[in-house]
């Protein structure tokens, strides 16, 4: 049995039906309600990652644990040890951690403080580990649909500025790949894109996908900065910025890791906007 934390979100909803569909027994967790529509035999359990009772129910049976920390829980929560002590003592034998490239590039970020509290009690926790270090997610584009959608714009800063954005459908593929194989324990990967690309090209794409003129409008560091902080923590906003803005040659780097695990190259930013142009229409 394998348990999937954040099993609602981007990643998590297709790891889910990933290994659902190769066969495996799979517990989705999430702390949202079970979706209206899920896949059959999924065994749905509500419960929080940052806490660790609530997680007993989620664990039991199950021989390797998927761990996303979503939303608020990158900044609050339990000890990591408190989750991992669980995990260990109902059996799981192997845990497979979604961090993120900044945890390494950035070792001082405060944003990224609690990934890499778990990333280091993932190594001492003494069972099979593998820790994905995930760059920027095609997905944030979502984040451009209503003015898309209603105006035909994108606004953004460093419209020139090009990062490998990954596909999160290939983040679920690669944590598929690693939960059921051997030979990935004590290994990090880094989770690219194939191309680097910048806001005024993926905007672009878009338009291309649609086949109508979307305009791009880039926004100054102040602007972006006041629009991101209606909904992120003060700290979040200003090491996003950074990255987008000044990102460092390790964060521009193309990685070959999805490639290699995967025997297929990663996917491209305009695949994924052909799998989610409805949410742009």
């Amino acid at each position: 049995m394998i348990t999937v934390t954040g099993a609602t979100g981007n990643v998590g909803r297709t790891l889910v039906e990933l290994l659902a569909a190769a066969g495996e027994e799979v517990v989705a967790v999430s702390r949202r309600p079970r979706p209206a529509h899920h896949r059959a035999g999924v065994r749905w359990v509500r419960a929080d990652p940052g806490d660790a009772v609530s997680m007993g129910p989620a664990l039991a049976g199950a021989r390797a644990l998927f761990v996303l920390l979503g939303g608020e829980l990158n900044s609050r929560g339990e000890s990591p040890h408190a989750l991992l002590e669980a995990a260990g003592a109902a059996g799981v034998e192997r845990i497979v951690l979604a961090s993120s490239q900044v945890s390494a590039t950035r070792p001082q970020a405060p944003s990224h403080a609690r990934l890499r509290r778990f990333e280091a009690a993932v190594r001492a926790w003494g069972g099979e580990f593998t820790v994905l270090r995930p760059g920027g997610f095609a997905s944030n584009a979502f984040a451009w649909a209503d003015t898309v959608r209603a105006e035909r714009t994108v606004r953004a800063p460093f419209g020139d500025v090009a990062l490998p954005v990954v596909d999160p459908a290939d983040i679920a593929a690669v944590a598929a790949a690693v939960l059921r194989e051997d030979g990935h324990s004590g290994r990090v990967y880094e989770l690219t894109g194939p191309e680097a690309i910048g806001p005024r090209r993926q905007a672009a794409v878009i338009s291309e996908a649609l086949g109508e003129e979307v305009r791009f409008v880039e926004l100054s560091r102040e602007d972006a900065h006041a629009h991101l902080a209606r909904f992120m923590p003060e700290q979040v906003v200003t090491g996003t910025l950074d990255v987008l803005g000044v990102p460092l040659p390790a964060e521009r780097r193309i990685s070959p890791d999805v490639a290699a695990i995967l025997h297929r190259p990663a996917r491209p930013f305009a695949q994924w906007v052909a799998r989610n142009l409805a949410a742009f229409r």
